[in-house]
Formats: structure tokens, C-alpha cells, sequence
């Protein structure tokens, strides 16, 4: 047996702790392919602080510089850290401003965590304030102080503070790069939710009048029914609509937070919201007929929120300020009065609303029967479901992987095998299709139910109500890089953005990038997604390299689909772009229009000639 001495027992410094636990800081390490990767957590450490000075009343624009997709520098035009605290704002834990309440109210940021976090995460890693014509800076390395500006200079810059810093390689992947996309939705975000506030990321502005009435105008895929109510009121406001599609999507923030998993505000929202609308209407209607098609956002500020997590995605908190007010109580008074107000004196949007429920009811009570037989079968499956190779770990618990679960969605029972032979039965799941699934496009919901194989599917992410009980982090679509694999994956993106886009929305579906090459000698192997990376490993492997070209998922053996599922895996993140039209989308890619498809391909065909072999 090992002995437990007092030598055993061991202190860590702020840095080192961040860096051997990253996860609980910033969440899952990630290469900037997914949304909720750690170098975006740590782009929002550093633009919170910024926010924070915003919202006091200094400052009207925030700078974010990415270089080569990876050094970052964000610049604010606030008062400036005072050049005397420099030090401890970037290397102390626990130090700050917020926490007293005085000169941060209602702040995003509250444990004195964040730029430290970036700081011990961080390569290189640079802080910098302005302040009445003077300036310190101090640059870092892994949170080790490499130079120190030891007294402050004269400086004609504006006040303000400035980040700037590269993420650590032997910590974050090596390829870990910043997606644009992501980036911007985040500026969005900010502007949205900071009316007046100019953010500017690499030269494009993003600026918003009328908050969150921006953002559901801009976001929002689907055409209201009607124009979206906005409310506003002393720390809270709300705008929402409803569309045809039968799903709710909701848009939740606390403290200029986007608590991406919700909490006790959305939750107390969509409760309210029920409460209020059937004592307008006087009718108890079901609470899902009210909710369905409903899209909202809402942003409540609270003093001292508290999250489940470091990442902040969802709140936990349950009052809104010292006295003890609660998070429902608050929102619901805010509603009963402003909203019952609103629909007296827009009696168009009321009888749209009610006119939205009544058809929501039709369509429930015609789905009933459906939905007994359907979730008769899927009693049934749950103990006979061959379709399903479920792991152990699953999101909707607390299980300490539950931020690492995967379902592969694969074709037939070839792929299927191969990924389950190799799979983390921890933390990773197949579910296998019979050959392509049906083309869902124009249907109604019901054929979610009527199909077994949707319908299974369905119950295995357990969606069915929404996504709070949602079983796997990452959904991947896993299919050959063929013609066929192709089609698949177009029908269950149809699929799932008819039915399921919230799935899509909140990052959730990802699609498979398996290599169409190997390339090895006796001692080196190398798997190649492109014919760039083949050629350098043809360099790599000399005159004795072996190629393979691999044609569908069921060629690649057990063994090497562990380096393809592993840590190396790459995901290429289902995305849906700001403002886009998913009905019109689908209606051309997927509808009967034959003709124009086929006007479209003949249009846009490029033939790309290789100009050696002429």
C-alpha cells in the first residue's frame, strides 16, 4: 500500500490550479471548433470586464483584434484599471472591483476569476490601462511575469484598459484556432444587449438601437405571426413572438450573460408567461398549446447572480435583490402589468396570439393518438432498441463527463460496428440507421411519431419536450464522404431543422470529418482529410509510403477509428447563419422543384483541371 505522509499533502498557487483543472474554469478545453470551446470562454473573460465599464457609463466602444486566428487584443475606452492595482487585477485571484457593489452593479463578472483564468491559460499575455495621461503595462507568460513597466510613463492614449494575449499550445490543441462566426455572434450579443455600444472586431461594427427587438428580428429564421411585443422595464427586458414552426426558442441573459442552458429566469419566464396569457384570455389553456412556436429573448440584471458553473451558462440564483424578491415573483409582476397592458391596446397582436394556441390545440389533440402508439414503441425499444449502443454518462445528470457525450448518428451496420468497437463506453453512443431515412421535408410533426426510426431517434436524445433533458452534448452525424453519405446527412439536417433547431442553434449537432486517406511506411502512419495533408505525407513517408483510399466508414477498422473518435477528432459544427431562411432553404433544396435544382447545378458547375496532366 501507498504511503499518506504529510509530504502527500500539497498547496497550489492560483496559476497552477488553473492550469492542472482548465475544465473547471473555462469548461472543455475544445480547438474553436465548437461554440462553447474554452478560448471563446476566455475571449468573453476578457470583453466582460470592458461590458462592465460599459454599462457604469464609460466607454462606448470595445475593440477585438484577432491576429492569424491567434493573438487576440481587446481595448476599451473606460476609466482604465488604476495602474497601482495593475498587478493584482491580472496575477492576484480573487481581486477586483465587483466586489463592491458601489462601483460594479449588477456586473457580469463577480469572483475576481476571469482575467486571471486568461492569464494563467495564456502563452503569452499582455495588460495594459491609460489613465489621466498615464500608462503601466506588465507581460506575462503561463501567468509567470516576464517584464514589468515598474512605474507608470506619460501616454496621450485614451483611457481605457488593454488585453492582449495567445492561448497556450501545451494546453490547448495545437491546431485551436477562432472561428469568425462564432466571434461575431458574440459582438451581436453585446450590442444587443448594450444599446448604444459600438463593438468592433477586426474592422466590422456591430451596433443596436432597439436591443433585443434586434435581435429577434435579425435572428429569428422563421416569419412572425406578429410584430414582436417588446417590453422594458427597471432591470429586466422582453421581447417575443410566435411563428408557424411547433418548437419554442429562447434567447436568455443575466447581466449581459447569454446563459446559453437557461435557469431559474428562463424557467420563470416561460411559467409566467403561461399564468399571464390564460388570465388575459380567461381560458386555461395547455401550457405547451401557449408556448408553441413561441421564440423570446430575455435579459434580467440581478445583483450577485449566482451561476451553476464558472462558465456562467446557467443561472442558479433564485432572487433578483438583497431583500429576497424572487426571480418568478419579480417576473411575474413585471409581466401581469406590462404585458396584459400591452395586448389591451394591441388587440390585433392578442387575437394573432390566441389564434396561435387554438392552433396549437387542433394539432395536439390530433397528434394524441400518434403519440400513445409512438411512445408504446419506444417503451418497447428502450429494452429491445438495437438501433441504440448507449454509454454511461449522459448530459441531463451529474456525472462528471457529462460535458463529453457523444451520439454518433451512423449508416447501417458496418459504420455502426466499427465506431462501437472503438467508442469511450463512458462517454460515447451509436445509434444506426437502416439505410437512408425518409425525406421529411413539408411534413407535419406527427411523422416524428409515425416513423420509427425518427421516432427512435427522438427518444434516444430525449427531445422530445424540448432541450433541458437533451441526453448528449454533441449529436455528430456520422456518414461516408460518398454521394450516398451525402444524402443522409441532407435528410437529417432536414430533419432536424424542421423539427429540432434548437438542437442546431444551441451547438449541439456536429458532422463527422472522416479521412478519405492513409498514408504510412513500416514506421510511421498518418490520416489525411484532404489531398494537402496527403502530400505532405507522402513527403513525410518517403519512397516506401502505402496509400489507402478509404471509400465509407465500414473499411476503417476498430483501431483506427479510436485515433478518428479520440482526441484528434474533428467536428465540423452544424451552424445556422444570422437572419437565414430555413423555410425557403429547405423548400429549394429539398422541396419538388426538380427543374430549378437541376437550372442551379448546370449554373454553378466548375470543373477543376489539373494542369500537369495536360
Amino acid at each position: 500500500m501507498a504511503k499518506y505522509t504529510e509530504d502527500d499533502i500539497k498547496s497550489l498557487d492560483w496559476k497552477e490550479h488553473i492550469r492542472l483543472r482548465p475544465g473547471m474554469y473555462i469548461g472543455k478545453l475544445g480547438d474553436g471548433s465548437s461554440p462553447d470551446d474554452g478560448i471563446y470562454i476566455l475571449l468573453k473573460e476578457a470583453v466582460d470586464n470592458s461590458i462592465d465599464e460599459h454599462v457604469m457609463g464609460y466607454g462606448k466602444e470595445i475593440h477585438i483584434q484577432i491576429e492569424d486566428q491567434k493573438r487576440v487584443e481587446v481595448r476599451d475606452f473606460g476609466r482604465g484599471i488604476p495602474l497601482g492595482k495593475l498587478m493584482d487585477c491580472a496575477a492576484k485571484i480573487n481581486t477586483g472591483a465587483k466586489y463592491d457593489s458601489e462601483a460594479f452593479k449588477k456586473s457580469v463578472g463577480l469572483n475576481g476569476v476571469g482575467i486571471k483564468a486568461v492569464n494563467a491559460l495564456a502563452g503569452f499575455f499582455e495588460i495594459q490601462a491609460w489613465r489621466e495621461g498615464q500608462t503601466k503595462a506588465i507581460e506575462f507568460s503561463k501567468g509567470n511575469v516576464v517584464s514589468e513597466m515598474k512605474r507608470s510613463r506619460k501616454d496621450a492614449g485614451e483611457n481605457g484598459t488593454r488585453l492582449c494575449y495567445e492561448v497556450d499550445t501545451t494546453v490547448f490543441p495545437e491546431r485551436t484556432s477562432y472561428r469568425d462566426q462564432y466571434v461575431e455572434k458574440m459582438c451581436r450579443y453585446y450590442s444587443y444587449l448594450n444599446p448604444g455600444l459600438t463593438m468592433v472586431f477586426n474592422g466590422k461594427k456591430f451596433k443596436s438601437k432597439h436591443g433585443l427587438l434586434d435581435l429577434l428580428k435579425e435572428e429569428m429564421s422563421e416569419q412572425p405571426l406578429y410584430a414582436p411585443v417588446h417590453l422594458t422595464g427597471n432591470d429586466i427586458e422582453i421581447s417575443f413572438t410566435h411563428t408557424q414552426s411547433g418548437g419554442e426558442e429562447y434567447y436568455s441573459f443575466v447581466n449581459g450573460q447569454n446563459t446559453t442552458q437557461g435557469g431559474t429566469h428562463l424557467a420563470a419566464f416561460r411559467e409566467t408567461i403561461v399564468k399571464v396569457l390564460r388570465e388575459h384570455f380567461k381560458k386555461q389553456y395547455d401550457p405547451s398549446d401557449i408556448r408553441a412556436g413561441l421564440t423570446a429573448a430575455i435579459v434580467v440584471r440581478i445583483e450577485e447572480p449566482v451561476f451553476e458553473s464558472q462558465t456562467k451558462t446557467k443561472l442558479g440564483s433564485a432572487t433578483v435583490s438583497p431583500d429576497g424578491e424572487t426571480v418568478r415573483t419579480f417576473i411575474l409582476n413585471f409581466l401581469k402589468d406590462q404585458l396584459d397592458n400591452y395586448l389591451h391596446k394591441h388587440k390585433d397582436v392578442a387575437e394573432a396570439i390566441q389564434k396561435r394556441i387554438l392552433q396549437a390545440e387542433r394539432e395536439r389533440k390530433d397528434l394524441k393518438g400518434v403519440q400513445k402508439l409512438a411512445r408504446e414503441r419506444a417503451r418497447k425499444a428502450k429494452v429491445h432498441n438495437k438501433k441504440l449502443r448507449d454509454c454511461r454518462a449522459h448530459l441531463d445528470t451529474k456525472h462528471k463527463r457529462r460535458a463529453e457525450t457523444t451520439v454518433f448518428i451512423t449508416e447501417g451496420d458496418s459504420a455502426s460496428g466499427s465506431i462501437t468497437k472503438s467508442r469511450d463506453v463512458e462517454t460515447q453512443a451509436v445509434f444506426s440507421l437502416r439505410g437512408k431515412p425518409l425525406n421529411s421535408y413539408g411534413m407535419k410533426r406527427k411523422v416524428v411519431y409515425e416513423n420509427e426510426e425518427f421516432n427512435l431517434l427522438q427518444h434516444a436524445l430525449n427531445i422530445e419536450d424540448g432541450l433541458e433533458g437533451l441526453r448528449y452534448q454533441n449529436v455528430v452525424i456520422a456518414t461516408d464522404a460518398d454521394v450516398d453519405g451525402m444524402h443522409i446527412r441532407l435528410l437529417l439536417l432536414t430533419f432536424f431543422l424542421q423539427f429540432f433547431p434548437e438542437l442546431i442553434r444551441n451547438g449541439h449537432l456536429f458532422i463527422l470529418q472522416t479521412p478519405l486517406f492513409r498514408v504510412r511506411n513500416k514506421k510511421k502512419t498518418f490520416y489525411c482529410y484532404d489531398d494537402e495533408e496527403r502530400e505532405a505525407a507522402l513527403k513525410e513517408c518517403g519512397k516506401a509510403a502505402e496509400i489507402t483510399r478509404f471509400k465509407g466508414l465500414g473499411e476503417i477498422s476498430p483501431d483506427e477509428f479510436k485515433f478518428m473518435i479520440g482526441e484528434d477528432m474533428r467536428l465540423d459544427p452544424v451552424i445556422i447563419e444570422e437572419g437565414s431562411g430555413i423555410r425557403e432553404m429547405l423548400t429549394f433544396y429539398m422541396g419538388k422543384n426538380t427543374p430549378d435544382r437541376q437550372g442551379y447545378i448546370i449554373d454553378n458547375l466548375r470543373e477543376d483541371v489539373d494542369t500537369a496532366e495536360v
